[in-house]
């Protein structure tokens, strides 16, 4: 082959292999250095047309530079919609072999489509030159974020770019306000949110209150999942930074509300808002609106799919669909027994609208674990929020499955990215977070419940908790069964293996927190509650520590000081074999069981106090549990591994109920003036194990940082006086005596460690056998969906007390 310059040399052969590389290679030195030419556009399109066969472009290059042409107010704009639909075709082939291969590498090229069209600079193109002067064609629009969300699925460095670039992104939410574009500006802001380094501030968005106030119903609940990653804490990515010394640091150097907290104000200010999501999140699947015919149904359950390429197959296949049905009859019986695909549209609404649920359940859930937790609370009762899901409880939060109802993508019991699961969760967790340590709590049961709490106080001679006085009746549930019972009833016929039983668990467990309520336990005890947990720690064979966590904690708020749960206890538990088990369980991991550790030492302690009462010197005498605790020897035993299993570098929100269970047998002891009594015994196991001071320096340090951290100002410490019934003063003065300097003084720890082990100063602990804390462990992937348990990190306020 000849050329311009004669017959070709070996030269020139090997030089047009790399030639096309060195275009590509002199476009990124000058992107990066910023000097010379920086993309496609700048390049004469006869040498792009000429390089692109060998270099596997796909016309690409050329195509951005006719985009950039073509894409300014006065051009051609079907020329520029056709240039569009070609590069979006090119870029989804790609995206969908990226997408069905699990996100791995698109498939191997020399330069794949969606990175030429980045290097050539098609996204710039698409922000700058195209989208904005675009903005008044809503085809042209929809083509453009189309175009540009293909590149994000497939390029990592696009939707970074994308999100550093502030006004693009505050550009997208404007938007937003056309209904025809919605779904794809909404699900664009997303994938850029959840990688933008810092995150937006929501009043910075133009005219928010207007913008929020003109979606419909259906939008609204799209533009949660938006907002879903706006007002949740970022996860700090590292483990280290979930214990609390971190914690605590972090909060001295961020002393201003986080951009989360200030973006959960903005939320709250917005007129109706909260309003609008408890009528979302209260509506039945029969009300929904906007899903009015086929094709708008398969657009929103690509919403949940978050995968545009699916839903250009489904459309097509809906399309040919219609055509064919549009002569067929329609009465129900043809329906009922007619293929899937045209039973689809109604699986899809029930879906579309469960998963709508979840992300307003989820926006309610972090406000309500929020500063302005109070307000939330208030607005959620004022707007019926719980009398709201009690009516969809059965019908859709825990229906039954048939064959009829399952849903399409394997969605049913045992797929761990199942909607159903999903929203029961986030469900779960709403009852948790709206219950927690609140008075709100009773608005859970109905007013024949209400009744019967009161009756169970009158009976027992004890008053009424002013918080169940002050209930307003109208805003309770509706119906025969409240939702605490409605709850209780699936939890007890949830099958052994479920991964349903940490949540509800932990939902029955936030209504007994706080102040230990007497009706409130008996309310739980008359349903059989007690019984059903102890058959899942005996005899269900539960493995999961999470859930036996759970059931630990359970039983410890129903159990304490309450001398009818005592006796229920001893009832089920009834022979050696099982009390042994139940110990073993115990033993298993003092971490989850630490609480229900304290409610036995707590209520044998109060018991105790009580011998002229028949039925709780009934109770002392036959009680396994009781007699066990009441030795010395196994109290000890138990401090011993307490104290022995955390130190200052590894406690977190998880393990520091360790710290305080430690904390209220030596209180006890105080109390009963045998405190000098443990720590000579904890010098004496010191001594036995041949690690002299170890443990007596790290319980010293321990609780200096307990001063630290719990004499803050801006920590809330009523929970450790509710949970114990031991005023904070007690506890304060219980650790400056520990702690005290003295070394004459028999109830200081100081007094007990020889001079040559003495490290009281907070340095390093002398060589000492390992130690066997743990740091902060996520729940097992089988509890949750995978999306949806990433979220429950990031908000979780869960806090063991």
């Amino acid at each position: 082959m000849a050329t311009l310059l004669g017959p070709e040399s070996p030269w020139t052969e090997r030089n047009k292999i790399y030639r096309s590389r060195n275009i590509l290679t002199r476009i990124r030195q000058s992107q990066i250095a910023g000097r010379g030419f920086s993309r496609g556009t700048q390049l004469p399109e006869a040498l792009l047309q000429e390089r692109d066969n060998r270099a596997r472009w796909h016309g690409i290059p050329v195509l951005v530079q006719e985009l950039y042409a073509s894409s300014h107010l006065n051009s051609d704009f079907s020329r520029t919609r056709t240039v569009l639909k070609e590069l979006s075709s090119l870029l989804s082939m790609e995206a969908m072999s990226f997408v069905t291969e699990d996100r791995k590498t698109a498939q191997e090229s020399t330069f794949p489509n969606t990175y030429t069209f980045d290097l050539f600079g098609g996204v710039d193109v698409s922000v700058y030159s195209g989208l904005a002067p675009l903005s008044l064609n809503d085809d042209l629009v929809k083509d453009c974020l189309s175009v540009l969300y293909n590149c994000c699925i497939c390029t990592e460095g696009v939707t970074k770019s994308l999100a550093a670039r502030d006004d693009f992104v505050f550009f997208l939410f404007t938007l937003m306000t056309n209904k025809k574009i919605f779904l794809q500006t909404a699900t664009l802001i997303e994938d850029i949110l959840g990688v933008k380094k810092e995150m937006i501030q929501l009043d910075g968005i133009p005219n928010l209150p207007g913008l929020v106030q003109s979606f419909d119903q259906q939008q609204l609940a799209n533009f949660c999942r938006i907002l879903s990653v706006t007002i949740s804490e970022p996860d700090v990515g590292n483990d280290d930074k979930h214990t609390l010394l971190a914690k605590n640091a972090q909060q001295k150097r961020n002393t201003s509300p986080s951009r989360a907290e200030h973006n959960q104000v903005t939320l709250l200010n917005i007129p109706g808002f909260i309003e609008r999501l408890c009528k979302l999140a209260t509506r039945k699947v029969s009300e929904a609106t906007g899903v009015s015919n086929f094709l708008q149904e398969l657009e929103e359950w690509y919403t949940w799919l978050d995968n545009a390429l699916v839903l250009d197959a489904l459309v097509q296949m809906a399309t040919d669909e219609v055509e064919q049905s549009s002569t067929e009859s329609s009465d129900e019986s043809t329906l009922a027994t007619a293929p899937l695909r045209h039973r689809l549209p109604q699986s899809m609404k029930v879906v579309n609208e469960i998963m709508h649920k979840v992300e307003v359940l989820y926006v309610l859930c972090v406000l309500l674990m929020g500063r302005q937790r109070n307000q939330v609370h208030k607005m959620l009762a004022e707007f019926r929020l719980i009398p709201g899901l009690n009516s969809l409880f059965d019908k859709l939060i825990w229906r039954k499955y048939t064959a009829a109802n399952h849903v399409v993508h394997g969605q049913n019991e045992n797929c761990d990215c199942s909607p159903e699961i999903s929203f029961k969760i986030q469900f779960l967790r709403l009852l948790q977070s709206f219950s927690d340590h609140h008075e709100n709590k009773y608005l859970l049961l109905n007013s024949q419940e209400l009744n019967e709490l009161s009756a169970i106080s009158l009976k027992a001679n004890i008053p009424e908790v002013d918080a169940l006085v002050n209930t307003d009746r109208s805003l309770v549930c509706d119906g025969k069964k409240g939702l605490l019972t409605r709850l209780l009833t699936v939890m007890k016929r949830e099958p052994p293996d479920s991964s349903f039983r940490f949540w509800q668990a932990r939902a029955v467990e936030s209504f007994l927190r706080g102040a230990t309520s007497y009706a409130d336990q008996m309310f739980l005890l008359k349903r059989g509650l007690l019984e059903h947990i102890l058959f899942c720690i005996i005899d269900s064979g539960c493995r999961s520590r999470d859930v036996l966590q759970s059931y630990f904690d359970l039983l410890g708020e129903l159990m304490k000081f309450n001398v009818d749960a005592f006796k229920r206890f001893n009832k089920y538990v009834n022979t050696e074999e099982k009390f042994q088990a139940f110990l073993s369980q115990i033993d298993s991991s003092l971490v989850d069981s630490n609480m229900l550790l304290r409610c036995i030492v707590l209520s044998l302690d109060r018991f105790e106090n009580l011998a002229e009462d028949v039925r709780v010197v009934e109770v002392l005498s036959e009680c396994f549990l009781l007699s066990f605790m009441a030795r010395v020897e196994n109290r000890l035993s138990f401090l011993f591994r307490l104290i022995n299993i955390i130190n200052v570098q590894t406690l977190t929100q998880e393990n520091v109920s360790c710290l305080n269970t430690s904390l209220v047998v030596l209180m006890l002891a105080r109390r009963r003036g045998k405190l000098p009594f443990y720590l000579s015994a904890l010098r004496e196991k010191e001594r036995a194990e041949k690690y002299p001071g170890c443990l007596l320096n790290n319980f010293h340090q321990l609780l200096r940082f307990w001063q630290h951290h719990y004499l803050n100002k801006d920590k809330d410490s009523t929970c450790l006086e509710n949970s114990s019934c031991i005023p904070f003063s007690y506890w304060k003065e219980t650790v400056s005596v520990l702690l005290g300097e003295d070394r004459t003084s028999l109830c200081a720890i100081a007094s007990y460690i020889d001079e040559p082990y003495m490290e009281l100063d907070g340095g390093s602990s002398p060589a000492g056998p390992p130690v066997s804390a743990l740091s902060e462990e996520s729940l097992p992937a089988e509890l949750t969906s995978k999306w949806y348990f990433r979220r429950w990190k990031l908000s979780s306020g869960y806090v063991c007390w």
